[in-house]
């Protein structure tokens, strides 16, 4: 519906009537809504039965993408005698073990199971919990799970989505909450992406550098100049072949000292995972390229300054314009007295 609140035409009220928007003044239909929002049944006083047919929607996070069904327990108010009663919870257990018939789906939800445990502990968002349902699935169509163990890839899947989609996760992070071994999930990413061709690129320091800002109740001055910094190492190239998140440390530190703000290398290092030498590397670095950079900026201000260019006023002349201006005879003019 539009925002507007008054006639195009005359400026007038509008009101609501049924699916249109008209002008109380010159009756002008300014919009017609013909979509019917409700539900498609209709429910009258009295009735106890749910008309409504929708379930779940797909999900790529369950090994039958949400399309079980399963043997309820009745209404409460009806009881069956006993051997209905055993019946249905044989027919129910029977029911639950078809739902799982190989042993493909059984690792599926096993795997499943834990990626939907690792993407709520990390906090991250929905659809990376779907992608990475979806990359597991992948790479067991191409047999890539034999030999190794499930909650490996399972972790690896998590991380490999949160690299190809530039969300600021380090191994250590979902080490850390993953019932996994380091080297159980790196052998399984480094399957991963050699096997199936992640679009995974090098990680940007800067997108990290928001959150250990956060962590660290930083001003926002700070993390903007660690942003710049960040950007500049990138510009640079010295950010290349560094760890990312030491890299956005440095970054944070170098800010904090430059804004006056006092924050400690052990603090900075320790929020980023990393030693304070590697923090130090980075911020002797940053201190480098800005000084450089700040230099490159007053030369070019320095010779874009009319006051500082050869033979303007105030300026001096050197070599050999210096040299004609000195052999240049001077005459003297004498008045007739």
């Amino acid at each position: 519906m539009s925002a507007d609140t008054s006639c195009p035409e005359c400026t007038g009220a509008l009101a609501r009537e049924g699916d249109e928007t008209i002008c109380t003044d010159c009756g002008l239909v300014v919009e017609v809504d013909r979509l019917d929002r409700g539900p498609e049944w209709r429910s009258f006083q009295g009735e106890e039965t749910n008309r409504e047919r929708t379930g779940a929607p797909l999900t790529r996070s369950r090994h039958d993408r949400g399309l079980s069904t399963e043997i309820g327990r009745g209404d409460a108010s009806v009881r069956a005698t006993g051997r209905k009663r055993r019946r249905l919870a044989r027919m129910r257990r029977e029911h639950n073990r078809a739902q799982i018939a190989t042993k493909q789906d059984r690792n599926q939800v096993y795997a499943f199971t834990e990626i939907r445990r690792l993407v709520g502990t990390l906090e991250l968002p929905r659809d990376v919990r779907e992608q990475a349902c979806a990359l597991f699935d992948s790479a067991q169509s191409e047999d890539l799970i034999q030999g190794r163990t499930l909650e490996g890839f399972a972790a690896a899947t998590v991380y490999a989505v949160c690299r190809t989609r530039s969300i600021a996760r380090t191994v250590d992070e979902v080490l850390a909450d993953a019932r996994a071994e380091e080297g159980e999930l790196l052998a399984a990413y480094d399957a991963l992406n050699r096997e199936l061709g992640l679009p995974t690129g090098p990680i940007d320091p800067g997108e990290y550098v928001p959150r250990f800002a956060s962590e660290l109740d930083l001003p926002d001055a700070v993390e903007r100049r660690a942003l710049e910094l960040a950007a500049l190492g990138r510009e640079t190239g010295i950010a290349g072949g560094r760890d990312p998140s030491g890299f956005a440390a440095g970054c944070l530190y170098t800010a904090a000292q430059d804004r006056a703000h006092g924050l400690t290398q052990a603090d900075a290092a320790e929020v980023a995972g990393v030693s304070p030498v590697t923090l130090r590397k980075a911020h002797y670095d940053l201190e480098e390229v800005a000084e450089e950079r700040e230099s490159a900026a007053m030369a070019v201000e320095a010779s874009a300054d009319p006051a500082t260019r050869p033979g303007d006023d105030g300026g001096s002349i050197d070599g050999p314009e210096a040299e004609a201006a000195e052999s240049t005879p001077t005459f003297t003019a004498f008045s007739d007295d």
